[in-house]
């Protein structure tokens, strides 16, 4: 505080004996660099960078040889040494970046302030798209400043709009009709600070586009159903030749062995004699039937 308080009562004491002002614009995301001439050979005593938009304070004492730096961002700095040149630099640029900057030089011959007006600008987004009404529609997004718009061919029955945005961009929209167009394409254009741009949209493909849509599909839809009723065929033609053979299959004649009838069972004559029956016999084949 005491370094402040000193560097504030060399700059009431003595007279100011230049006052300059100019204009800034930078595109946001670039870099801006802020001049603050040194106006004089003689011994600096003090150079001091004030923002208006933010508390930032950034200042040099020459007899102390130091840098104080009070609420500043990172991006806020020197952009060489503050001796020699004591330009401001401030990378990257945001739209909070945007307001007036005071830069105050103080030697022994009196005090000399520069002053900056920083604008900052941001380019739009744009897009050419067609609704289905037929209508063109030319957006140019989040533009700082607003972009203006215009169409080739000009015509009396386009129609606009535009909404403004808390970070102080602004959106603008044209619209033009084609229900009755003749023309092969339209073209619109896009002005503005940071950019210019030309988008033409061709109504003969557009106006035909539904129309390849709807016969790509229906070729989409006619060849997956091919497919289909071939497996179909096919699965049925193997089912019918399966079936054409299943009954010789199915109906095979069988042999089966009936026993004896009791005629032929009494035409059989036991042996002659019973050692001939015990002729194989083995204890461990006999069966009991019960």
């Amino acid at each position: 505080m005491a370094q402040k308080w000193a560097a504030l009562a060399v700059l009431l004491f003595l007279p100011i004996n230049l006052v300059e002002a100019h204009n800034m614009s930078v595109e946001a995301g670039h870099e801006a660099v802020l001049s603050c001439p040194n106006v004089s050979k003689v011994t600096l005593v003090l150079v001091t960078w004030k923002m208006s938009s933010s508390i930032c304070l950034l200042s040099y004492r020459r007899d102390h040889n130091k840098t104080s730096r009070e609420n500043c961002s990172e991006r806020i700095t020197w952009k060489y040494s503050p001796v020699s040149d004591p330009a401001l630099r401030i990378y990257p640029v945001n739209l909070g970046d945007e307001g007036n900057y005071t830069c105050e030089i103080a030697n022994s011959e009196g005090n000399f302030k520069f002053f900056t007006s920083l604008t900052v600008i941001v380019p739009p987004m744009v897009t050419l798209t067609q609704d289905k009404s037929r209508v063109a529609v030319c957006q140019a997004s989040a533009g700082k400043p607003p972009a203006d718009i215009s169409w080739i061919p000009a015509s009396s029955h386009s129609s606009g709009e535009e909404s403004h945005h808390p970070n102080g961009t602004v959106t603008r929209v044209s619209y033009l009709g084609l229900a009755n167009s003749s023309f092969p394409s339209v073209t619109c254009l896009v002005t503005h600070p940071a950019t210019n741009q030309t988008l033409v949209m061709d109504l003969r493909y557009s106006s035909h586009g539904l129309l390849y849509i709807l016969i790509g599909a229906a070729a989409g839809v006619s060849a997956v159903t091919a497919v289909i009723l071939c497996l179909l065929f096919r699965c049925r033609a193997r089912w019918l030749r399966k079936w054409a053979r299943g009954p010789a299959e199915r109906f095979t004649t069988k042999t089966y062995k009936f026993p004896p009838s009791p005629a032929r069972r009494e035409a059989v004559k036991p042996p002659d004699f019973l050692e001939d029956i015990y002729e194989n016999y083995s204890p461990r084949t006999v069966y009991v039937c019960l």
